[in-house]
């Protein structure tokens, strides 16, 4: 009998201990009191009358869960498309002036020195093996406003790489860009503007958009100066995308064309500018 006695005191015992300590956690996720002793100089816990007992170091674990602040926003995803963006969204006479291929140490630098001149931003979308030999032109873009994009490693055809290889050409880029840009590429565009399922879902993963172009100046095939300045005269228009290229062979008609027609645009209104996140 005096043995069920003390069982029945013990458990009632054990009860009380159990509800006392779930109502200090409670409190602890209501209010996020810590009930600390306030410390003197040196670490010391403070004495006295007023003083208070120190609540067990496993409180202060419990403080993550309410939070200190407001929450923080988290980053938003980036959409993976179905197609590329061909053009400027919104209203005004806004243009984009894009150069694929470098940065080449030949081209570029009278590329970037022209757009200077003329208070003008544009978007360089670079090969990593590029970009990783010419990191001071990266710098030179960052510390003149210029937007990089991810042109891939070493510029092949998408469409006949495997997913895995299609990444790496991207990854590497990327790395490459933020070494010398400073951050990862916001913007990604396809080689000979072949475009695939892969690089669309790689492109999103790694937090780029992908751009593509409306005017296609055809620089490439040296034409010649004049030729080139006609078709981006010919082809200027609110929300258009100019296509040259800075590298991949001679590229000094595209430097004397820059010359030609950039003045032109900007005496018929045209506001040259980067893209901007979020597009469209």
């Amino acid at each position: 009998m005096k043995k069920d006695q003390m069982l029945t005191r013990r458990r009632v015992l054990l009860a009380g201990a159990a509800a006392m300590a779930a109502a200090g956690t409670a409190d602890l996720f209501l209010t996020g009191r810590t009930d600390t002793v306030p410390a003197r100089p040196g670490g010391a816990p403070a004495a006295g009358p007023g003083a208070r007992a120190a609540v067990n170091s496993s409180a202060f674990r419990l403080r993550p869960l309410i939070g200190d602040g407001p929450p923080r926003a988290l980053p938003a995803r980036t959409p993976v498309r179905h197609e590329p963006i061909l053009r400027m969204p919104g209203t005004g006479r806004r243009m984009l002036l894009t150069f694929d291929d470098g940065p080449d140490p030949a081209y570029t630098p009278h590329i970037l020195d022209t757009l200077a001149k003329y208070d003008v931003r544009a978007t360089f979308f670079v090969c990593g093996e590029m970009a990783e030999w010419n990191g001071y032109l990266l710098a030179r873009m960052a510390d003149e406003g210029h937007v990089v994009g991810n042109h891939t490693w070493s510029h092949p055809r998408l469409t006949e790489l495997s997913r895995a290889q299609i990444r790496s050409e991207m990854e590497r880029t990327s790395e490459a860009i933020a070494k010398g840009y400073g951050e990862h590429p916001r913007w990604f565009r396809a080689p000979y503007g072949a475009w695939n399922r892969a690089a669309f879902q790689l492109g999103a993963e790694m937090g780029m958009e992908p751009l593509a172009w409306t005017v296609d100046s055809l620089d490439w095939t040296t034409p010649g100066t004049r030729t080139i300045i006609d078709r981006i005269e010919r082809g200027a228009a609110p929300g258009v995308v100019v296509l040259s290229h800075d590298a991949g062979g001679d590229r000094s008609q595209s430097v004397n064309a820059l010359r030609g027609y950039l003045p032109w645009l900007l005496d018929k209104g045209y506001h040259l500018t980067v893209p901007e996140r979020p597009y469209g």
